[in-house]
């Protein structure tokens, strides 16, 4: 039997120190509760942080290893966080909002599954968010954008690398407009404007993009928050009937096993952790996980196949200057989701990412095929003339791309996280044939050598989905448990369908109409 060191009392506990769990936290601060978190990963700070992608690899999955199958992996290790901050540490600003048809393409059009809301309903926490965190952009330009209050930043500028791309969308009759950016473009609320240094994934030293650190988590850490790093929690704990959580239990950095009670219980891990969670706080109650009972946990994991097309213009780039995530993106024909023959799904681009020479995603990386002495005169020109932009897709939410756990164990006895994710024809379909425009958009706009990557995996969601329906999910719409009537969970996992955009500014605003749920308006 493990011997507990200690026990301890909060009113709410939250699993993950990330976006979500700082949201949560935030809130329940404000509203007067005791509240903890426990984030595996080591501390950060803003001053810990540095500019360099080489320190971003710092902020990637260092945790338990993830054993990945299937056609298209979800790349757990490049997507996910670690430490205090989670993966909104290194992510790139990009907040789009979800449109009205990601709500309901079960409905629409016979596949995946429906949220058990619908956009009007996430809206105006998308317009508190935009408004506490400040979001740069321009409402007007962004025709395809769902109805919302403007932003309060204006629009990054748009450099030589956007300018040359646009003319390429131009020719073709497709619209560009500035991404909506949580990236200050001028001082907001004490935090310093951008100076389009090109490496977001960092963290952001200066604090001008909005990571947990200067945002919610910061605000609630500042408020009283309590938060304890390198506490790896092992498993939920509940009452006899099996139908309240009345905690954690966590191994803590010199190994001891501590317990923590709490009124309430927040799971706000990244989407595969809070899975594996669930699925190893196994009990006589709860034998398959808790909130388990229906064989949905785990299930309808989710990823955005993307890929990045690459081009040398005859005129200058200056691809060093920008955000990491771009200047500009293109959303036309987003809610058309069978414009596609033989494909299914929306994708956007976002256009004009800034480029360094050097660096784990620097210009050289993107040849492979160049070597020797024919990467010398590459580099000399990609260094001044390179352009480029991502493709991001939709997946199509599927019972068999799942989390499951694996028949190894972490050091602390854990099972490890176990994905399968496979992606059907018709989502290969849409980024082949993004791809293919994506290459004609770049020779209209003349450059005269056009490559794409490989496609590969961003972001990752699902496994924990919500929705009405207790048979078909496994929390409400407010991120409730529905075995459990005081475990929540909080983040990406809970959604039913990815869309094709970014989905930070949605785990936000999710985030918070659950905290206004629990703990009130403040």
């Amino acid at each position: 039997m493990v011997k507990i060191a200690a026990k301890e009392a909060y009113d709410v506990v939250v699993v993950g120190a990330g976006a979500a769990g700082g949201v949560i936290a935030e809130r329940a601060t404000r509203a007067g509760k005791r509240v903890l978190l426990l984030e595996a990963g080591p501390e950060r700070q803003l001053g810990d942080l540095a500019s360099s992608q080489i320190w971003a690899r710092k902020l990637k999955w260092s945790g338990p290893h993830v054993e990945e199958e299937g056609n298209f992996k979800v790349g757990h290790v490049f997507n996910a966080g670690w430490g205090t901050g989670g993966s909104a540490l290194h992510h790139y600003g990009v907040w789009p909002r979800l449109h009205e048809a990601d709500f309901d393409v079960a409905s629409r059009y016979e596949v995946g599954l429906d949220w058990p809301i619908g956009y009007d309903d996430l809206r105006p926490y998308y317009d508190k968010v935009q408004a506490e965190v400040g979001l740069s952009g321009d409402a007007e330009g962004e025709t395809w954008r769902p109805a919302g209050e403007p932003y309060p930043l204006p629009a990054v500028p748009v450099f030589a690398q956007g300018e040359v791309i646009r003319k390429g969308f131009e020719a073709l009759g497709l619209r560009t407009s500035a991404i909506p950016l949580a990236i200050n473009t001028r001082d907001y609320k004490g935090r310093s404007d951008c100076l389009y240094d090109g490496w977001c994934d960092a963290g952001c030293p200066i604090g001008a993009l909005a990571n947990p650190l200067v945002t919610y988590l910061g605000w609630a850490l500042q408020a009283g928050a309590e938060i304890r790093n390198r506490a790896q929690v092992t498993r939920i704990l509940h009452d006899d009937k099996g139908q309240r959580a009345t905690g954690v239990e966590y191994v803590d950095a010199a190994g001891a096993t501590l317990q923590v009670m709490a009124d309430t219980v927040v799971v706000a891990a990244f989407a595969v952790q809070s899975a594996r969670l669930l699925l190893a706080s196994v009990s006589d109650k709860h034998p398959e996980g808790l909130s388990n009972h229906n064989g949905i946990l785990g299930r309808y994991l989710m990823t955005h196949p993307a890929a990045s097309v690459y081009g040398l213009f005859k005129e200058d780039t200056l691809p060093h200057l920008g955000p990491t995530a771009g200047q500009l993106m293109c959303q036309d024909n987003y809610d058309d989701k069978t414009a596609v023959p033989g494909a299914f799904g929306s994708y956007q681009w976002l256009i004009a990412n800034a480029m360094k020479p050097n660096g784990l995603l620097g210009i050289a990386t993107t040849r492979p095929d160049i070597v020797g002495d024919r990467l010398q005169p590459f580099m000399e020109a990609a260094a001044r003339r390179i352009g480029n932009m991502v493709c991001v897709s939709e997946d199509i939410a599927l019972a068999d791309n799942r989390i499951t756990l694996s028949s190894n164990k972490d050091a602390n006895g854990v099972p490890l996280a176990r994905t399968v994710h496979n992606v059907t024809e018709p989502s290969e379909a849409l980024l082949g044939s993004a791809i293919e425009q994506g290459k004609k958009v770049f020779a209209a706009g003349g450059a005269d050598d056009v490559w794409a990557s490989s496609p590969f995996a961003m972001h990752i969601m699902g496994g924990t989905v919500m929705g009405n329906d207790p048979a078909k999910s496994v929390t409400d719409s407010y991120g409730r448990c529905h075995e459990l009537e005081n475990l929540y969970v909080a983040g990406t996992s809970l959604f039913p369908s990815s869309g094709a955009v970014n989905p930070t500014f949605t785990l936000h605003a999710l985030a918070l109409r659950t905290a206004e749920q629990l703990f009130g308006k403040h």
